[in-house]
């Protein structure tokens, strides 16, 4: 079975569904409320284990009662914590308030969620993957992993997220095989995606998917669907087609899923979505 070792934030969420978003001095009624796991590289790496995907997470909690609520989440999805370094401090926790368009607002602590590096990963655990992912992280770090793969002969796919125009990724952004972008992301790099010899997955939200590559593009159109939370929807999104690729699907195919993730994934509350190949298939089937 094809493993992918997931690298990045792993957080805790707590989730606030709000009827309206109220001015300075206002208030706004709290519809809906919930706490889970989180962070892009945690959120990838369980929605790959519900697709069937072995995967092994590298990140780092703090010592307190959110690391704890955390780990038994992966570990009850199947995700391999291994890898998850434990340090002195506060886990990192992201109060996300979605108004009723289902769009994000996002506050944090700043936390812990940054305290590995490269080395904290096994060689044993890299050499027996088929993939890194990597997500929003300590540039330097990602760097570090990516250099580590390359030498294996490992793929690298990178989302670099919402802090994509405050770190240096650049190097990342010309090199790894795969990179997943939105398209505001992708208009603030352009310059960068001109030089890239590898395929850009380029994710427009309803507007489904392109895949950009030197032989051209394809698109698949996406799912008509009405959003209640996107949180995580480019996560699981990733996923999907991470997994797809995995199969040896096609790009067409792999867009398609990928997009059945996403669209399942809006439908959720908070940043996780539970995913299974049953779950994208009878989606595809039914829009």
């Amino acid at each position: 079975m094809s493993r992918v070792v997931c690298a990045g934030h792993v957080n805790w969420d707590v989730t606030l569904h709000v009827d309206d978003l109220p001015d300075p001095d206002g208030e706004a009624a709290i519809t809906h409320q919930s706490q889970a796991g989180g962070g892009s590289a945690s959120n990838t790496a369980t929605a790959l284990a519900g697709l069937g995907i072995d995967v092994s997470l590298l990140g780092s909690v703090g010592d307190d009662q959110y690391a704890t609520l955390a780990r038994d989440e992966l570990d009850s999805v199947g995700v391999d914590c291994s890898a998850l370094k434990s340090v002195s401090g506060e886990t990192t926790v992201k109060y996300i308030v979605v108004d009723e368009d289902g769009e994000v607002f996002v506050f944090a602590n700043e936390g812990v969620n940054e305290a590995y590096d490269a080395d904290d990963l096994a060689e044993e655990t890299l050499a027996a993957a088929d993939r890194l992912h990597l997500t929003s992280q300590d540039p330097s770090t990602a760097a570090d992993l990516a250099k580590r793969a390359r030498k294996r002969s490992i793929p690298v796919s990178f989302d670099p997220g919402r802090r994509l125009d405050t770190r240096a990724y650049d190097d990342l952004i010309r090199e790894v095989d795969l990179l997943f972008l939105n398209e505001r992301e992708a208009d603030a790099v352009e310059s960068l995606l001109e030089t890239r010899e590898f395929p850009t997955v380029i994710k427009r939200g309803n507007g489904g998917a392109t895949v950009r590559s030197p032989d051209g593009r394809i698109t698949h159109e996406g799912f008509d669907v009405d959003a209640s939370d996107t949180a995580g929807a480019g996560d699981a999104f990733a996923a999907g087609y991470l997994a797809s690729v995995l199969r040896g699907r096609s790009v067409r195919d792999a867009l398609a899923d990928a997009n059945a993730c996403g669209a399942l994934a809006v439908q959720s509350p908070g940043a996780r979505v539970d995913l299974s190949l049953s779950a994208v298939e009878r989606y595809r089937r039914d829009h």
